[in-house]
């Protein structure tokens, strides 16, 4: 366990449950701070369906691979129960190796003065890609490689959570809003979204809570007026 905390001074990170509108905020933030100075937005994402598109893209086998995958994740994600196998394993690893990779993107920008917002943030305090937790679960893994891989996927998240940032920006949504906003997502993955991101502290970072139900340039004023406090410490 990470027991050393980093603070980041100049990294901005907005989080919730789909459908929010993590997207249109961190968007708008980067467009405003990069008429004031050095600004990069960030996905922090796993970027699991990037790379499932990706892949579906290779010659021949792409298609085929691309749907077998999608499967997978599909079945680790309702299937909690039992374990996954070995190259439902690998690929979760290897999603969690490309978060790390952009996190590292992060603060090698941060360390350089950019000032970084970030659409989601990785935490160590509750499991699952839904709360941009871990993939592997080392309790359900019996087999060597899996737990192998899931103990170091857990040490690469409480690394990455050891990095705090200068503010979180947590858009709060009812799961009527949330599902009439993305009718393509499953309600009961949007319930459990909107009921665990309430709850993580992420390391006690400052975190300033927005209504996403209110009208929506309240909330990106809020949210301007917010970054420039902690900006201006």
């Amino acid at each position: 366990m990470h027991s050393r905390k980093t603070q980041l001074p100049n990294v901005i990170a907005v989080v919730g449950c789909d459908g929010s509108g993590k997207s249109t905020l961190t968007s708008d933030l980067a467009a405003h701070f990069n008429r004031l100075q050095t600004t990069e937005l960030l996905y922090l994402g796993q970027s699991s369906g990037n790379i499932g598109n990706w892949i579906k893209r290779l010659p021949i086998i792409g298609t085929a691979l691309g749907r077998y995958l999608d499967h997978k994740a599909k079945q680790a994600h309702k299937d909690k129960t039992s374990p996954p196998d070995t190259l439902t394993v690998i690929v979760i690893y290897l999603l969690s190796l490309w978060r790390v990779h952009k996190f590292r993107r992060m603060l090698a920008l941060s360390r350089r003065g950019t000032l970084i917002i970030t659409d989601r943030y990785p935490q160590a305090e509750k499991a699952g890609f839904y709360f941009d937790g871990t993939g592997l679960d080392p309790a359900t893994a019996n087999a060597w490689l899996a737990r192998k891989l899931a103990a170091r996927e857990l040490r690469l998240y409480q690394w990455m959570a050891s990095y705090i940032p200068t503010l979180i920006i947590r858009l709060n949504i009812d799961i009527e809003t949330a599902h009439a906003r993305k009718p393509d997502h499953k309600r009961a993955m949007l319930q459990q979204k909107i009921t665990t991101i309430p709850t993580l502290h992420f390391n006690s970072a400052t975190i300033v809570d927005l209504n996403s139900l209110d009208p929506y340039e309240q909330v990106l004023q809020q949210a301007l007026k917010a970054v420039d406090l902690q900006l201006a410490k």
